[in-house]
């Protein structure tokens, strides 16, 4: 599932936003001590409604084993910057809090700094099932304090998808597998001299996309260009953000050069908001795109009943890992993400939406979201069943890039950061900004988001 952080909104959105989340509670949480509200992020395609009926199962499940017991389902439709504040909203008082609500791991730590989640520890040490789940994942949900709030409920990695039709009239390989940033460009730059009309590499930029352009893009360049052994965004050694350093710049030039050279989508289509509907409904299946580097979630788009079938795609593309910058060790870099299940710190009924959890994340629960939403098995018993690996093409590819991943800095200051590495990105696509220029205004904007928590490292 795609992930980005909260856009910085005018102070009249923010408080539109919280009358909207007001009237979505209705009276509250607290108003039926038997009835468990379960917060959601719903697509804003209307024809995608792989959580919705994924839930509505659930919720019969539930029911049945519980009985007297009932779900009210609270559905957000709205984008995930939306999506973020207007749960924010919800979640600062008692009157408007769901009992369970979904989180985007990143923001976790910024919202257990607020004091809007309750650990889980508790009900976490008495559920067997907690076993099953990988290290890295509980990792993606455990606060600075070394508690738990959230069970995750899949990850997810990104990779290259390809046009096997273009890439043949460009003279390239149906088995291409890149094995460094200037082997990209020059498949890009094949695809631009011999195949006119197509846009040669997606990659997505700048504040309208908001976590895309940073983890789809810009953090898949950045951890990309060491050894991967350290983190080129955050010193745990001195708990300090990095500036000044020649790998931030490296994967600003990266950006420039698409949009300079004329690889990427048009300036205004790259900066549209829309441009990800875009790609995975347009661009891809119709052959207007060679190249993409996008996430393992795509084909829940292509499923039966999503409005943009392609049930071709498994023979139409093709799948490579992004490259390190010059192939250095380990020779491929993704970055995974994923969402999470929290019980707010103001719920009424958090015993109730613990259990509503454990109903969603038994093995074959689990195993069934995985394969529904295209996501990547958190659970390695599912991870290791066959049925799970035959399930979709793509998911044994997505799932083997979770060795070479890598997982956001997400402390509490991140989303700010965040949109700095946006702003940063948004300059050098436009040309309004050098790489020089765009990296010195990060910087500034780094000590200002982090209250100055920063090392430079060259």
């Amino acid at each position: 599932m795609p992930v980005r952080p909260t856009a910085v909104l005018p102070a009249l959105t923010v408080l539109v936003l919280a009358a909207t989340a007001l009237t979505a509670c209705g009276g509250g949480s607290g108003s039926d001590p038997d009835t468990v509200r379960v917060s959601f992020k719903q697509s804003t395609d209307n024809s995608v409604k792989v959580a919705d009926e994924f839930l509505a199962g659930i919720k019969k499940q539930f029911e049945k084993a519980h009985p007297g017991k009932s779900v009210e389902l609270v559905p957000i439709k709205a984008p995930d910057s939306e999506y973020y504040t207007k749960v924010q909203q919800m979640l600062r008082s008692p009157k408007t809090a769901p009992d369970l609500v979904y989180e985007d791991t990143f923001l976790i730590n910024s919202d257990i700094t607020s004091g809007y989640l309750k650990p889980l520890d508790s009900y976490l040490a008495k559920w067997a099932d907690w076993d099953h789940f990988a290290e890295t994942s509980k990792d993606s949900a455990r606060g600075e304090d070394g508690k738990t709030y959230g069970v995750p409920d899949g990850t997810d990695t990104r990779g290259l998808w390809f046009s096997k039709d273009i890439f043949a009239r460009a003279g390239l390989p149906a088995d291409w597998q890149p094995k460094s940033w200037e082997e990209v460009l020059d498949a890009a730059r094949a695809v631009k001299k011999k195949v006119p009309g197509v846009t040669p590499l997606n990659i997505y930029t700048g504040k309208p996309v908001g976590e895309a352009a940073t983890m789809q893009t810009f953090e898949m360049l950045l951890y990309g260009t060491g050894e991967g052994t350290t983190d080129p965004m955050y010193d745990k050694g001195s708990r300090k953000w990095i500036a000044g350093s020649r790998a931030f710049e490296d994967a600003l030039a990266f950006v420039e050069t698409v949009f300079e050279e004329k690889l990427g989508p048009d300036v205004s289509t790259a900066l549209d908001p829309n441009i990800m509907t875009m790609v995975r409904g347009d661009l891809l299946p119709k052959g207007k795109l060679a190249i993409a580097l996008d996430g393992s979630w795509l084909p829940q788009d292509w499923l039966p009943g999503s409005g943009h079938e392609w049930p071709e795609w498994s023979r139409e593309l093709g799948l490579a890992a992004m490259p390190t910058q010059n192939g250095q060790a380990p020779g491929k870099v993704s970055m995974s993400g994923g969402w999470a299940w929290s019980v707010p710190a103001k719920a009424h009924n958090p015993d109730l939406a613990f259990e509503f959890i454990k109903t969603m994340q038994t093995k074959a629960n689990a195993q069934k979201w995985y394969v529904a939403n295209s996501g990547i098995a958190v659970r390695e018993d599912v991870a290791a069943d066959p049925a799970y690996v035959e399930a979709q093409p793509g998911i044994e590819f997505f799932t083997d890039l979770v060795a070479s991943s890598h997982y956001r800095p997400a402390y509490p200051a991140y989303p700010k950061v965040s949109v700095a590495v946006q702003e940063a990105m948004e300059g050098v696509t436009t040309g309004d900004m050098s790489v020089d220029e765009a990296a010195r205004g990060y910087d500034d904007a780094l000590k200002d988001a982090t209250d100055n928590q920063v090392v430079v490292r060259k």
